[in-house]
């Protein structure tokens, strides 16, 4: 068409639109699906269904709304978009700690008002019960995870890996090695196989000198490196054989174990932990159904049933007493680092 062409349609032609217009909306037409009430993302894989079965379908049942839960592998670079364009297609995200902190400072997320979240069954007001640094001014915590090292028992029968340092140790432990295709982790885990201790660590990232450091010491097993980016990456590449050793997630870990029978060990040595925290996306249409489902997922009841399907730490002190006794063994360190009181009544 050419920008002289006058942009108007004819009587016919207005009226066959305007109906097709409303089949669509009616979810009539072949291949148009009908609008969500709510788009929810998060990260797939045994994570997700975790969050189906504790809080999601839970919701909709109460609610009526209707969900559309979307997998992502991370970061802010979906987000960022859809907001600058004002096209918001995500009305709510899981987030870990970093993200949920970089993308309030950049406005790309809804602040959230602590008042307006549940208190706990016993009347604990929402600020008392999450634990510190779990609510931020756009994010509410959801679980604690650990990110340790994974590998088979059987291809390590006489000499299993009992230190960080043997992931990095290719001539005692040959083999490639799966890692998570990010900094986060890899850096902190480099620096300490290469004698830091852990309470200095970020201090010497903080340096020029401390990044070459961490950098070096990774070039020493680069040519052996499989990167992952999703979390059911690193199982599979451990239950195929592609690598000896992977960075995991516990959780994955266990469900791969519980369910599938796959048989992963794990070295717990410098667990990684992180938090992930649940954000509503600026310019979302569906504001006052994002709050409701993030005032549900977070409540007391919603934290301790996830953990009931896989072993995350839930971070408010009221839902830790209703974690199943099954997971207390596999649950990333909360109790040591945050809440001594939990850890030791276990």
């Amino acid at each position: 068409m050419s920008l002289r062409t006058p942009l108007r349609r004819t009587v016919p032609q207005a009226r066959h639109l305007a109906a097709a217009a409303a089949l669509a909306v009616a979810g009539f037409l072949p291949g148009v699906a009908p609008a969500q009430d709510l788009t929810v993302v998060s990260w797939g894989g045994a994570y997700t269904k975790s969050q189906m079965l504790g809080y999601i379908r839970p919701f909709q049942e109460e609610t009526g709304l209707d969900l559309n839960v979307v997998d992502y592998d991370g970061g802010l670079e979906e987000i960022r978009s859809q907001v600058l364009a004002y096209n918001v297609k995500w009305d709510v995200v899981d987030l870990e700690l970093a993200d949920a902190l970089r993308g309030c400072r950049e406005g790309l997320l809804v602040k959230v008002d602590p008042g307006e979240l549940p208190a706990s069954p016993e009347g604990v007001p929402a600020r008392e019960d999450f634990l510190p640094g779990s609510l931020t001014e756009c994010g509410v915590g959801s679980v604690v995870w650990s990110t340790v090292i994974g590998y088979d028992p059987d291809d390590f029968q006489d000499a299993p890996p009992k230190r960080l340092e043997d992931f990095f140790d290719l001539r005692a432990y040959p083999g490639r090695r799966g890692m998570r295709k990010t900094p986060k982790g890899n850096l902190e885990w480099a620096l300490i196989a290469d004698g830091v201790a852990p309470e200095r660590v970020y201090q010497v990232l903080e340096t020029e000198k401390g990044l070459d450091r961490a950098f070096r010491v990774l070039s020493r097993i680069k040519p052996y490196i499989v990167w992952w980016e999703g979390g059911t990456e690193a199982v599979r590449l451990l239950q195929r054989d592609r690598v000896r050793m992977s960075t995991i997630y516990s959780g994955r870990a266990w469900e791969a174990n519980t369910n599938r029978g796959v048989g992963l060990a794990l070295l717990w040595d410098h667990q990684v932990w992180n938090m992930d925290l649940w954000a509503i996306v600026k310019h979302t249409q569906n504001l006052e159904a994002a709050k409701r489902f993030l005032r549900f997922a977070t409540s007391t009841q919603s934290q301790a049933r996830q953990a009931g399907y896989i072993p995350y730490g839930p971070v408010r002190r009221s839902s830790q007493p209703l974690v199943p006794e099954a997971m207390f063994s596999q649950l990333p360190c909360v109790g040591v680092k945050w809440n001594s009181s939990f850890e030791s009544s276990r």
